[in-house]
């Protein structure tokens, strides 16, 4: 039965799990993409994988030289001394011979040696798999689409019949006839990709298996290529036990009613310097004396500014970080896709056992992250919900652009993703800026409707909810006097 087929690695374990297993025996996959994109690579770490299986493998290549495919493998560690080799391309002396074919077609002498040899090869050495590099060998060979198709579809069955796996690669190609009669030949089509804002991976078919659709996260670093699968969260109907992740700071932990609930994303907003990054670190200092866990993703600063900043406001991140408690990191630009940084995330927690995840900040994410902004907003939706369901707290601190007043809760209309909205602004009185901090929603608990005033001096202190003053969130408060004299007196 189909269902039941044999399941061959690719060798690229993320790759393996967006197809749903592996290729499938026996089967031809295409593997396509512009020069560049990993195609040749891919391909060596399918026939690696097949070594390391006591397999068979053979590798039908006319562009490339064997050494030179053997010297390409071993610059990212991949072992290729025991493959088959059927070289198709011509030698060097081929560019000085003056051939004449006065009796036959050229065309016709290359095809008949092209398809005597790879039949020879094959029977002869009887592959477990095959990688033939690139496809279109066959295609320049042949004298229309017609004899192509036949020559193809004859050739997967030739191979079928041995059960062999096949990788085929091609160069994207502006003839979308020809494109079309590939994928429609394959059983399954793997696109590379590489932009700007990095490198992609999509399985546009798996026939009779299915694939996970989506666009997903590549590498390629001094191991080879490194997939990493688009992040679907997983739905849930778990029982709600309400557990508070207190900051220490009695009037902040009333004005939250009680504190941050466990396995929530909360939003801390506000313009910049105004202290978010501090307040969310108190957060994670106090769960420290708790003994949970934390770890900290820094995407705006390094780790020992981080923890300077800290240090001075009170906190003893050393300390912490000393224990274990607190574990930072700190970001590189534009060093992995949305689905390498939540794959690091979710390993990180695994090891670590943290019950608590910081992510300082959603501008410097969107930054340093690979992806446009609107794939990378969808993309940090779908971490905190799996963090979410692994009952994981999530703190983010988000910069709105708004120095004084407040137009909107979040920035890029991040809001829905949070669970909770704590935001801090400036408010000018009487020619000073000071600061307040106030809660603007809590889906899982009540909290004060008041503001507070909110001050870093040489801590975080936060004064008494301002019921003397309105239009607050304007950044222009208008004093009630009679309220300010009732409470003076």
């Amino acid at each position: 039965m189909e269902v039941t087929a044999a399941r061959v690695t690719s060798g690229i374990s993320g790759l393996d799990e967006v197809l749903r297993g592996g290729f499938v025996s026996g089967r031809m996959y295409l593997v396509c993409g512009d020069p560049g994109t990993g195609k040749t690579l891919l391909g060596m770490h399918f026939l690696e994988a097949g070594i390391e299986n006591d397999e068979t493998v053979l590798c039908i290549h006319g562009e490339e030289s064997r050494d030179e495919i053997l010297m390409n493998g071993a610059r990212v560690g991949i072992n290729l001394d025991t493959v088959q080799f059927l070289d198709l391309g011509p030698n060097s002396e081929f560019f000085t011979e003056d051939r004449n074919y006065d009796l036959v077609e050229p065309g016709a002498v290359e095809r008949d040696r092209y398809t005597e040899e790879i039949h020879d090869a094959i029977r002869d050495i009887n592959p477990d798999r095959v990688v033939l590099d690139p496809i279109t060998q066959l295609r320049y060979i042949e004298t229309n689409e017609h004899q192509f198709r036949k020559r193809i579809l004859s050739f997967m069955r030739f191979l079928k019949e041995r059960n062999t796996t096949v990788i085929g690669t091609a160069t994207l190609s502006k003839d979308t006839e020809y494109q079309t009669e590939m994928r429609s030949l394959s059983d399954g089509v793997v696109r590379l990709s590489h932009t700007d804002r990095g490198r992609r991976l999509r399985v546009a078919k798996h026939r009779g298996f299915g694939q996970h659709d989506g666009s997903h996260g590549l590498a390629i670093r001094n191991d080879g290529v490194e997939v990493f699968p688009s992040l679907v969260p997983e739905q849930l109907d778990s029982s709600w036990e309400t557990r508070h992740i207190r900051s220490g700071l009695d009037n902040l932990d009333d004005l939250l009613g009680g504190g941050l609930e466990r396995g929530t994303v909360t939003f801390i907003s506000g313009p910049t310097g105004v202290g978010k990054t501090t307040t969310a670190t108190q957060f994670l200092a106090e769960a420290a004396t708790q003994g949970i866990d934390s770890l900290a993703y820094l995407f705006e600063e390094g780790t020992d500014t981080f923890t300077h900043r800290s240090e001075s406001m009170g906190i003893p991140l050393s300390d912490l970080r000393e224990e274990g408690t607190i574990s930072l990191n700190a970001v590189e630009p534009l060093a992995q896709s949305a689905e390498e940084f939540a794959q690091r995330v979710q390993r990180e927690i695994d090891e670590t056992g943290s019950e608590i995840v910081l992510i300082d900040g959603i501008d410097g994410y969107k930054m340093s992250i690979q992806g446009s902004d609107s794939t990378l907003v969808e993309k940090i939706h779908a971490l905190s919900r799996h963090l979410k369901n692994r009952d994981v707290t999530v703190l983010i601190t988000d910069e709105i652009p708004q120095i004084t007043g407040m137009t909107t809760a979040t920035s890029s209309n991040l809001s829905y993703i949070a669970d909770n909205i704590l935001f801090l602004s400036y408010i000018e009185t009487e020619g000073t800026l000071e600061k307040v901090i106030g809660v603007l929603k809590k889906r899982a608990g009540g909290f004060e409707n008041a503001l507070r005033e909110f001050d870093l001096d040489d801590g975080i202190h936060i004064g008494e909810p301002l019921t003397h003053a309105s239009g607050i969130l304007q950044g222009t408060p208008q004093i009630n006097q009679g309220q300010r004299d009732q409470t003076d007196g």
